[in-house]
């Protein structure tokens, strides 16, 4: 029984050479096609997005207990931004030294081992697919705001459809017994909703995703270029509304205020990881991804202090609409049509993130089924666009099935415990790396180590135990989920990879 246990354990902590994994990914069948300005749009895709239309009033105002920043969330943005590169950082270094398509799930298998590497990719699939249900319902919600001013114009079934067919069953339930009562009940019993708007959004992306990795950045920087052109809209007409008065005082709650301000924007910053998950289909990734992901954090950055500005110049706090304050603030000033054009960009940015969120969902599991994790269907590309397009279907499958299931708050904070977790992971094994693999080559090395990557464990462990603390249901949830990954990988993943090494001998 002692050998079994010790085989196990070295098993658990078997880890794979980071140069065997940059040789395996030089020999991907997966299409090398993206360059620097690629990396940058699908970063700009994936940060800029829902976050800013939506959780910035949040930020501002302050809700449910947390004291908003006020005008002081530009310096709640730069902290924010600040966490974001402590981790991009060590997710550069990684990246051009294993450029591979399973971003912190490899980075983990070649420091900490199998068993690490199996929980960092569990996670991964909670930050991405779990976040792709949380927009995929936002964006459902904004596409009926939008509908909603073309009343004159369009049919009543399209701009009021029935309750049931446009929200999910836990939305429902928090309106009362008399909105439960309209929609219908299967067996006599059960009652139905499905929100269909999200599930036709996730469809499109899914099948826009099947026709290639090169097609699908187009589409993105198409999505990238709308929600931009709408955001220096919202910042060239409302600043000509600014007034000053409202910047008084800077930082109504102090450095309370400006903290927890940066925790709630910080949420408006994840998915520049994702740049990392396509690395193995990058023509120059040494040079490109680090490149890649600061840019994408910086031009983002920029684009959301100005909208800080102008947003906390506009409107005094007590007036900010918490949940579409950028479009409300342009109602509030008198200009209905441009807030209607604001909602379009919202939309336009929250497909981009669905759309890169979910490409890094199913490279992080193509990458997992290669390595004997996952059903080998998994790592099936296909023949005509190199891409796994079983994968992709079955990931928008899981995510339809959550936007059915599901509530839009408990799946937003699932996906941020994920993040979180995972960024710990990233930070911790880098410190790892250094000292298991010094002479290793490092086309780029994260500055002041090791300062860098430990002021990045504190600050992300910090977030992820407040999220804990304040979670409710979805911790318990969180722990649920990594019960299943653990008993899952013991059933299934370990078996098989052990059943893989004895077919090599």
């Amino acid at each position: 029984m002692a050998l079994n246990i010790t085989e196990i354990k070295n098993n658990l902590f078997k880890r794979k050479n980071s140069g065997d994994i940059a040789n395996s990914a030089q020999k991907s069948e997966l299409k090398k096609s993206l360059r620097l300005f690629d990396l940058v749009v699908f970063g700009v895709g994936a940060i800029f997005g829902s976050g800013i239309f939506t959780i910035v009033g949040v930020a501002a105002a302050g809700a449910n207990g947390n004291p908003g920043a006020g005008p002081a969330l530009v310096l709640s943005m730069i902290i924010a931004v600040i966490a974001c590169i402590l981790s991009a950082l060590c997710y550069c270094e990684f990246a051009t030294m294993i450029p591979s398509a399973g971003s912190a799930y490899i980075y983990a298998y070649a420091t900490m081992g199998e068993f690490i590497a199996w929980i960092v990719g569990w996670l991964l699939i909670l930050e991405y697919i779990i976040g792709t249900i949380a927009v995929s319902i936002a964006w459902s919600g904004y596409l009926m705001q939008l509908l909603k001013g073309f009343e004159a114009i369009l049919p009543a079934w399209v701009t009021n459809p029935p309750v049931w067919i446009i929200s999910d069953f836990y939305t429902l339930s928090q309106k009362g017994s008399e909105a439960i009562s309209q929609v219908p009940h299967l067996f006599g019993t059960i009652p139905f909703s499905i929100n269909l708007p999200a599930i036709l959004i996730v469809l499109t992306v899914a099948f826009f995703i099947t026709r290639g990795t090169k097609q699908s950045s187009i589409i993105t920087a198409i999505m990238v270029g709308i929600k931009i052109v709408i955001a220096l809209l919202f910042i060239f007409t409302g600043i000509f509304y600014v007034n000053p008065q409202n910047w008084t005082p800077f930082a109504p709650n102090g450095i309370e205020g400006i903290f927890s301000g940066a925790f709630i924007i910080f949420f408006a910053y994840i998915g520049f990881d994702s740049i990392a998950t396509v690395s193995e289909e990058c023509k120059s990734p040494k040079k490109d991804l680090p490149l890649g992901i600061i840019l994408s954090l910086c031009v983002c950055t920029l684009i959301y202090v100005l909208i800080a500005v102008v947003l906390t110049g506009i409107m005094p706090l007590d007036k900010i609409d918490l949940n579409a304050p950028v479009a409300y603030a342009l109602r509030y000033i008198g200009q209905t049509k441009i807030a209607g054009l604001i909602s379009f960009g919202a939309l336009a940015a929250m497909t981009s993130v669905m759309l890169v969120m979910t490409i890094a969902g199913t490279r992080i599991l193509y990458a997992m089924s290669r390595d004997n994790f996952l059903p080998p269907v998994f790592k099936t590309l296909s023949k005509r666009s190199n891409t796994p397009n079983i994968l992709t279907w079955f990931i928008a499958g899981i995510i339809i099935v959550g936007i059915i299931t599901t509530n839009l708050s408990v799946a937003a904070d699932l996906c941020n415990l994920g993040t979180f977790a995972s960024f710990v992971i990233v930070c911790s094994a880098i410190i790892i790396l250094r000292k298991l693999q010094p002479d290793t080559p490092r086309p780029f090395k994260v500055p002041f180590f090791p300062l860098v990557p430990i002021l990045g464990i504190l600050i992300c462990s910090g977030l992820m135990l407040i999220s804990l603390k304040n979670g409710g249901m979805s911790s318990y949830l969180f722990l649920i989920y990594m019960i299943v990954g653990v008993a899952f990988y013991f059933a299934y993943g370990y078996k098989k990879i052990r059943q893989e090494e004895k077919n090599l001998k």
